[in-house]
């Protein structure tokens, strides 16, 4: 069985409120989870659910209130200061938040420079990440003039060129275009296996959910269900599902026979493309 990389206990998180106002807001109460070693975990939930909170206590950004947060079985360092040496890194939905150097090729190369990685190392993982995300004709551009897409995969690109043994991606992948979003959750797949990084996704996009191996949904700073996405899917309704399980449904709900259990979208492609000529004129028609 793989180790865990994350394991999160108890924990609980308040935000101060201002001596003139109500009390203290609890964000996250009593939140335990466990995250083995290169497994894609989500985490579902409406706004104000908890679900950024939690991503900045695990990433050492806040400091819990109760509780404990263990990274590789050890206690996480809550000192800020060493903050950059967590083997964890944080993408979020503001690609701004990211953008230092004056270049995308020395923006990607800051926090390389940061871990005091040597020269040579350095520039075979600026020149990967540049490659792998089809940003090699911007690497002398300015970071903060790109698109807001264009931003985004830069960010996304420096963060991995680290080597996290976690990602943890907030709504991070909201300002990329289908396809681009599309070939991100292939290239975060393909990691997954090729170098076992684990990776959990805070998200309302249900395909990038869907990629997950487990799914956590999150109400009022509490976990109140997990399980695979085909648990969940089943389990609540009301979320809107990913693009093969919502096709399954809506031709389910036209009368035509089509399988009774949750399908991915690469199920219903190989399902359809299965399927004999005959049963494929009743659904279309």
């Amino acid at each position: 069985m793989a180790e865990p990389v994350l394991e999160v206990k108890g924990l609980s998180f308040r935000y101060i409120q201002h001596h003139d106002q109500q009390g203290d807001s609890e964000a996250i109460s009593n939140v335990s989870l466990r995250i083995l070693r290169g497994e894609w975990v989500a985490l579902l939930g409406r706004n104000g659910s908890g679900k950024s909170t939690l991503a900045k206590l695990l990433a050492g950004i806040l400091s819990p209130h109760g509780g404990e947060i263990l990274l590789h079985g050890e206690p996480l360092d809550m000192d800020h200061s060493r903050r950059s040496d967590l083997p964890i890194g944080i993408i979020t939905h503001h690609p701004d938040d990211h953008m230092i150097g004056t270049t995308v090729q020395d923006d990607i190369a800051f926090g390389l420079e940061n871990r005091n990685i040597p020269y040579d190392e350095m520039k075979h993982r600026v020149e990967e990440v540049l490659e792998r995300f089809k940003l090699s004709p911007y690497r002398h551009h300015d970071p903060s003039r790109l698109s807001s897409g264009l931003k985004q995969l830069a960010a996304i690109a420096g963060v991995l060129a680290l080597k996290p043994s976690l990602i943890i991606l907030d709504e991070a992948l909201t300002m990329l275009d289908t396809r681009s979003k599309l070939e991100m959750i292939d290239t975060l797949r393909q990691l997954q296996v090729s170098e076992a990084i684990t990776i959990l996704s805070i998200t309302h996009d249900m395909n990038e959910a869907a990629a997950a191996d487990r799914l956590f949904i999150m109400e009022s700073g509490t976990i109140t269900a997990s399980g695979t996405p085909d648990a969940i899917f089943k389990l609540y309704q009301e979320l809107e599902p990913p693009l093969g399980e919502s096709l399954r449904r809506c031709l389910l709900h036209k009368g035509r026979k089509v399988p009774s259990k949750y399908m991915t979208e690469e199920e219903v492609v190989d399902w359809l493309c299965t399927s004999p000529s005959k049963t494929l004129r009743q659904i279309t028609s």
